[in-house]
């Protein structure tokens, strides 16, 4: 049993590659067969992705996790060795071969109805029977021995028994026969219910090949090589030999191979395989390059700020591997069904035999009704309905920006019934613009701007950035500023066109014995609204007039909201700013429910105490300064800007500043989650309509062959439809 009580920060993980599972009841077995190895914590196995993901201490080596797995009767090797080539392609052969050999032994069934009668002589149908039995067959004979081994069942051993009861039958009939007419035989049975799982496996490997493309797609995003220039040479080398503080160059169609910024250069990237936005984004020196983003139209020079497994690249592939190993809570429940499934149905088939023999009917006629009753066993689309569902959803939400962190994370979302914003950097921009240019009377509005922008001009304050950028967007010359001076809590001197000026705060222009009588009407407004004012005037205490900065409400963020409250949430907006502010933002975004004047500190006190009243509850914050509140939330919601990702603090990580993919990744939730439980439904379906159908003698073993095979494969496909969902936010 795994040793509950050993230390989280002691524990490694390590990830297996596991061969040789076919349904529910091996990858249980595989669980138990790691979760039994000396050191370990935890083991989970994922029969979709075939991939074990083991927690244990640092004594624990690979080659024992790969004894247990070899010893449970299946192969291993960890993840990161090259897998054996060429499955796919031996499995179409093999698939190819089974479906030429069948075909002459169904084909009489076929042309029948046509008044055709061609069957085929004995021992023909012996012979190609037999290859498909035995050749092609033989991997459900050696699986289904290894489980048996075991004290065991899986899917295999299903197979293997019903069909080598079909083909036995059969050939006895054939020999107690020769040399006269041959009786009823039932070698097309085996012979196409083999090749029908095989034709189920096959289809099923392809769509769980396409519910893992989305971590193949972001693997594919680094590029091989990278530029590097090392005393102004170029040279080629591979990505692994990059070293931050490198520069690099990256040319017009190229990728970006590392983090970091750009030296040099300007132009625009494609970030949408990583943060979901389908425009261009403009970059200058000092902007912030991802590795994997594309380069568009202009040579860039970057300098490697993050290299390897610390790139925004790699942890998206990491936290996607995670989501798409990790278990739902409700999987477990399958996993103990799935324990006793196999067992139970060989019981139900052995009931099957006794009662037909007891009913007075042949023995031929039992044996083919039990072999139905062992084919139509589903274990397989058992084991499948919630690992694709969780693969392909994780995965499309990964291709639009949305980090889902683990299983539990999609579960939760689903059920979200409150949504807590903060404001600041979450539902606004979180910086700040010029929002009010007030003159005093008989001066002008652009010549305050001017003059403040002079002053501002070596300042690195976000209010000083914000005057600069609304000179700049009114195309004012600002000139120059001397003997500037930066008065600490207040404000800013300098002299600007031989006259000392003042800008800063009420303080500030009091010191200088200027009076706000004139403006104090608009002062007062902006004040109620949450504004900051700065007054600007001459050293002698002349009033000139004053500026107002606030935060922006993101272009996004009220459509959010509307979309949240379409979908029947509640929104509730929780802010430090005070009431004035946060009700103007609430009565501009939709917003009833507003909680201001909360300090950091009590944010997750707040968000606790909603938990106790709002049902399931979810806060959006940027991940730095709300990381208490996201923990304290059933889920949290971490919006990043693309680089700065808080990965590790929320259940779900929003890859760009949009409000609107909180309400994609909820919808997304919801959906997948609705595919989840439609594959577990038609899982558990098949069998409790099947089972019976072929022990009532109403099935053939052919078509419950056939209807075991399509309940895997439609298991998988139905997953796959989420493929078609369309984001708001995309």
């Amino acid at each position: 049993m795994p040793d509950t009580a050993l230390p989280v920060s002691d524990l490694n993980e390590l990830d297996l590659a596991i061969e040789g599972m076919t349904c529910a009841s091996c990858s249980t077995r595989v669980e138990k067969a790691l979760a039994r190895v000396p050191g370990v914590s935890a083991a989970i196995v994922n029969l979709a992705t075939e991939r074990a993901r083991v927690r244990a201490l640092p004594t624990v080596s690979p080659a024992a996790l790969v004894a247990a797995v070899e010893r449970a009767g299946y192969g291993a090797r960890p993840a990161a060795a090259p897998a054996k080539p060429g499955r796919p392609a031996r499995e179409a052969v093999h698939l190819a071969a089974a479906v030429i050999l069948s075909l002459p032994l169904i084909a009489p069934m076929l042309l029948m109805p046509f008044g055709l009668h061609a069957a085929l002589p004995g021992v023909v149908q012996l012979v190609l029977a037999g290859v498909v039995q035995f050749w092609l067959g033989a991997r459900f004979y050696v699986s289904g021995w290894k489980a048996a081994r075991n004290g065991s069942g899986n899917m295999d051993l299903l197979v293997a028994l019903g069909t080598s009861a079909a083909f036995g039958l059969s050939a006895v009939s054939l020999a107690r026969a020769w040399p006269g007419p041959a009786p009823h035989l039932y070698f097309e049975a085996s012979a196409v219910v083999i090749t029908l799982v095989l034709l189920g496996k096959y289809l099923e490997g392809r769509a769980k090949r396409q519910t893992v493309a989305a971590i193949a797609a972001l693997a594919a995003l680094r590029p091989a090589q990278a530029h590097r220039l090392r005393d102004g040479v170029e040279q080629d080398v591979p990505v692994e030999m990059l070293a931050v503080g490198d520069l690099v160059r990256i040319r017009p169609g190229e990728r970006m191979p590392a983090d970091g910024v750009v030296e040099s250069g300007e132009g625009s990237v494609d970030e949408s395989p990583i943060t979901g936005e389908s425009l261009p984004v403009a970059k200058a020196p000092g902007a912030t390059l991802t590795g994997g983003t594309l380069n568009n139209e202009a040579p860039l020079v970057l300098r490697v700020a993050a290299t390897g497994a610390e790139t925004v690249l790699a942890r998206m592939i990491r936290l996607v591997e995670n989501a798409q190993a990790g278990k739902p809570p409700i999987q477990r429940l399958v996993d103990r069904v799935a324990a006793v499934f196999v067992p139970v149905v060989l019981a139900i088939a052995l009931v099957v035999l006794a009662g037909w023999l007891l009913a007075g009917a042949s023995v031929p006629v039992a044996i083919i009704n039990a072999v139905s009753v062992l084919v139509i066993a589903c274990p397989c689309a058992l084991g499948l309905a919630t690992p694709t569902a969780i693969m392909a959803g994780t995965g499309l939400a990964a291709r639009h920006g949305i980090l889902i962190r683990d299983a539990a994370a999609l579960e939760q979302a689903h059920a979200i019934t409150t949504v807590v914003f903060d404001k600041t950097g979450t539902l606004t921009e979180g910086r700040p613009v010029v929002v009010a240019l007030d003159a005093a009377p008989g001066e002008d509005a652009g010549e305050v701007l001017r003059l403040a922008a002079a002053l501002q001009a070596g300042s690195e304050h976000p209010l000083a950035r914000a005057v600069r950028a609304e000179a700049a967007q009114r195309g004012i010359a600002v000139p120059p500023a001397t003997a500037a001076r930066t008065l600490p809590g207040r404000g800013v001197t300098a002299e600007v066109e031989g006259r000392r000026l003042v800008l800063g705060s009420a303080r500030l222009l009091a010191e200088a014995g200027g009076s706000a009588e004139a403006l104090q009407g608009a002062a007062d407004r902006l004040a109620a609204e949450g504004r900051t004012v700065a007054w600007l005037a001459t050293a002698e205490g002349r009033m000139l007039g004053l500026i107002g900065f606030g935060d922006t409400v993101r272009p996004t963020a009220a459509a959010a909201v509307h979309r949240l409250r379409q979908m029947g949430l509640s929104v509730v907006l929780l802010t430090g700013d005070n009431e004035g502010a946060a009700r103007q933002a609430g009565a501009a975004l939709g917003i009833d429910t507003i909680v201001a004047g909360v300090l950091p500190a009590e944010k997750a006190e707040r968000v606790a105490a909603l938990r106790g009243t709002r049902g399931v509850v979810a806060m959006v914050g940027d991940g730095v300064n709300d990381a208490p509140a996201l923990a304290a939330a059933d889920i949290g919601f971490a919006m990043a800007g693309g680089t700065d990702v808080a990965m590790e603090t929320a259940g779900i990580t929003l890859m760009r500043p949009d409000p609107l993919l909180v309400a994609d990744a909820i919808d997304l939730s919801r959906r997948t989650w609705v595919k989840l439980r439609q594959g577990l439904f038609w899982a558990f379906i098949y069998n409790l309509v099947g089972l019976p159908l072929a022990g009532f003698g109403l099935l053939n073993p052919m078509l419950a062959g056939a209807a075991m095979a399509f309940s895997s494969v439609s298991v998988v496909a139905n997953a796959l439809t989420l493929r078609r969902w369309k984001g708001l936010a995309t």
